[in-house]
């Protein structure tokens, strides 16, 4: 794998050649866990009405929300696994997500659970690169007409809506009007805030000894606390660790496509050239951000794996590992980490900390059967594997 990144790169001369005139942002050195925001419980937030919760459900499970008809919201998020998408239909194991028929993503699809308490960071945006803004009903609406997600124009939501009684009543109970898109997207937002962590040890004051050996690794020796602080666990903001690629992405041509169509949208200089996702530099342009990922939660660990943006770390303790050797060191802008020489019994520790943040039991709901006449035009799940 390193060689391969080692030798693969029309993109690193260019790239080391602007970042002549760029500084690297690194990370000081440890800080005591008092200089970042105290870990703690979530706080609780004000519950969307039950009617719209439930409205927001249906419309989750529907794969007439998608332009063939052929996903759903809960195809890549399933609820049965952490409300992200860890096997296929078969039963085998998922890095990256799938994405709508006739495509494929090129990340790993991020859990919705705790997706409410996201937009207490607005200045980093949502996402692995942080691309939309802060506002859930904004990033339900691009996941919505997003042409490699759901790839379904507003309108045609609307339509679909209004046609269907079961939705017509619901919108008469929640707004006294009819249906439209931007109703829709109210109650989608409304399901994905009951979504939140239930019971975790690390809540409820019930810590292993072990756990609370980790603990104090976290926000100390092991340094976890400089981007997973607060009661969410993140920071918000983008770092880079030096995750491997995933190599997955280029080999599929389904997968390299996407990752084209959206650095070329977005505006990447020489898009056709890159063999890597660029990250936050997708939004900043600037090219010390280069492989820098939105730091993700720590809740609901236990079922959520595999972990890292390209899904390239499959269990926690291969990830505290990855941290024990101060991360990946194929990337020449991956400055921020240093190894930790932590001892095995320290991992472990820290491993049983990880695992307390998670709800005793597993978030989520049983699945909405939607009736459903039409049938989309290919099964492309099994014929463009």
């Amino acid at each position: 794998m390193r060689n391969q990144i080692r030798q693969a790169p029309p993109w690193r001369s260019a790239l080391m050649t602007a970042l002549v005139a760029v500084s690297i942002a690194i990370l000081p050195g440890f800080a005591s866990a008092g200089d970042y925001p105290a870990l703690g419980p979530l706080a609780a937030k004000k519950a969307p009405k039950s009617a719209l919760v439930e409205m927001g459900k249906r419309l989750f499970f529907d794969a007439r929300m998608s332009g063939d008809g052929a996903i759903s919201c809960a195809t890549c998020h399933h609820p049965k696994q952490g409300f992200t998408r860890q096997k296929d239909e078969d039963g085998k194991p998922m890095v990256l997500s799938d994405a709508y028929p006739g495509t494929k993503h090129y990340r790993n699809a991020p859990t919705l659970i705790n997706t409410i308490y996201k937009a207490d960071f607005a200045d980093a945006g949502w996402s692995w690169d942080g691309h939309m803004g802060a506002n859930l009903n904004d990033v339900v609406r691009n996941e919505i007409t997003e042409t490699m997600i759901l790839n379904l124009d507003m309108r045609l939501m609307h339509e679909r809506m209004k046609q269907d009684p079961v939705y017509v009543k619901m919108c008469k109970q929640n707004f006294n009007g009819e249906c439209s898109s931007g109703k829709g997207r109210k109650a989608l937002v409304a399901f994905v805030q009951t979504l939140v962590s239930r019971d975790a040890p690390f809540d409820k004051g019930k810590l292993s000894k072990a756990a609370k050996r980790g603990r104090k690794l976290f926000e100390g020796k092991a340094g976890c606390i400089q981007c997973h602080n607060g009661p969410y666990l993140s920071d918000g903001k983008p770092h880079n660790t030096g995750v491997d690629e995933n190599f997955d992405v280029f080999k599929n041509p389904l997968r390299h496509i996407t990752l084209r169509a959206v650095t070329t949208n977005h505006g990447v200089p020489k898009a056709d050239i890159w063999r890597r996702d660029v990250g936050y530099f997708l939004v900043s342009k600037n090219y010390a951000d280069v492989g820098k990922f939105i730091t993700p939660t720590l809740r609901e660990l236990k079922y959520t794996a595999p972990y890292m943006h390209n899904g390239m770390i499959a269990t926690l303790d291969a990830v505290v590992e990855f941290y024990n050797q101060g991360g990946g060191h194929d990337d020449p802008l991956a400055t921020e980490l240093k190894p930790l020489k932590l001892k095995a019994k320290e991992k472990k520790d820290l491993v049983a900390f990880l695992k307390s943040l998670s709800s005793a039991k597993p978030v989520t709901v049983e699945p909405v059967k939607v009736p459903q006449k039409y049938k989309p035009i290919a099964n492309w799940a099994s014929t463009h594997n």
